[in-house]
């Protein structure tokens, strides 16, 4: 190969090597994965039956996964309730009265004992991807759509995903607008809003730790209680790991409730007061007025080790 053309393929390599960086996205029909230092991290799923869209499965940065793989995925012996809990994901229980966080089962006998209509999150446009740096951002705008295929307002779903030293991150930031003409009245609801479900793993009654941001620990402890950060952590295939919530100081009502339960699902929760303080006179509603938004951000840590070994208060203070 002569020198022009030793140049060129040198030139060509570099360009590849620096346009490929530490995130990546893929794109098929209904499902975008995203590849952290080459390898699969998860997959944001927006068209997945009758799912709101969320991420599965989310990993270590040594490949364990540590959220549950049913009803994506069916692997023997493992739990199968709450079929609309599925990985990482943004929604609510009561919106102007239509809930937005339970799916459609199909079974008529069972969907008819929800307590209200079930909508969902319908994607407006294929979402938008970007790799910056050493992190990338998928961008989604979402309808909340009702039965009657009417939108009352807008979910964005920013999610930015990046690799810091042996942790993998999710950045979410969610904004809901009230841009379809009427306010939108967020319920008061324990079903609610940013959930993840762990794998069974991470159940209380495996052996997991459950932990808030006060020390606090068990699901007995910390379920309903305001907190900045709650952390889950167990034994995967003989390797500590962990996973953090950090609920963002700006965010309304930080530091936010906790649905924190022992059957390896979290839920950041600022809305389900008469729930958490079991006060049925109490209401933590809150009306986005015709033309508003309302924002929240969460930070999702996956780790090794347990909270301590994370130094996951450390990262909740540096989380601004």
């Amino acid at each position: 190969m002569n020198l022009k053309y030793t140049i060129l393929a040198l030139c060509l390599f570099s360009s590849a090597a620096k346009a490929a960086g530490p995130v990546a996205f893929k794109s098929e029909p209904g499902k975008i994965a995203v590849e952290i230092d080459g390898k699969l991290f998860t997959n944001y799923y927006y068209n997945w039956k009758t799912a709101n869209p969320f991420l599965h499965p989310l990993k270590t940065t040594t490949g364990l996964t540590v959220t549950r793989g049913f009803p994506v995925e069916r692997i023997e012996g493992e739990s199968s309730d709450h079929i609309w809990q599925h990985g990482l994901w943004y929604s609510h229980g009561d919106i102007n009265g239509v809930d937005f966080w339970r799916e459609i089962t199909g079974d008529p006998a069972q969907d008819k004992k929800f307590p209200m209509p079930v909508g969902r999150l319908v994607p407006k446009s294929e979402p938008k991807t970007a790799s910056k740096g050493n992190s990338g951002t998928l961008t989604a705008e979402l309808d909340l759509m009702t039965p009657q295929k009417k939108s009352l307002g807008t979910v964005v779903e920013s999610i930015t995903f990046s690799r810091q030293g042996a942790n993998h991150v999710v950045d979410l930031h969610i904004t809901l607008r009230a841009d379809q003409g009427v306010p939108l009245k967020m319920g008061d609801t324990e079903e609610c809003c940013l959930g993840l479900r762990f794998a069974d793993e991470f159940r209380q009654d495996r052996g997991a730790t459950l932990l808030n941001s006060d020390g606090l620990v068990t699901t007995e402890k910390i379920w309903g209680k305001s907190a900045k950060w709650v952390d889950y952590s167990t034994t995967l295939k003989g390797q500590k790991a962990g996973v953090a919530i950090l609920d963002h100081a700006k965010n309304p009502k930080h530091p936010t409730y906790w649905h924190a339960r022992g059957y390896a699902f979290c839920a950041a929760n600022p809305f389900g007061e008469h729930d958490f303080f079991n006060d049925k006179s109490r209401d933590g509603s809150v009306t986005i007025p015709k033309d508003g938004k309302l924002e929240f951000r969460y930070r999702v840590v996956i780790h090794p080790g347990d909270a301590k070994d994370a130094k996951v208060g450390q990262l909740s203070a540096a989380y601004r």
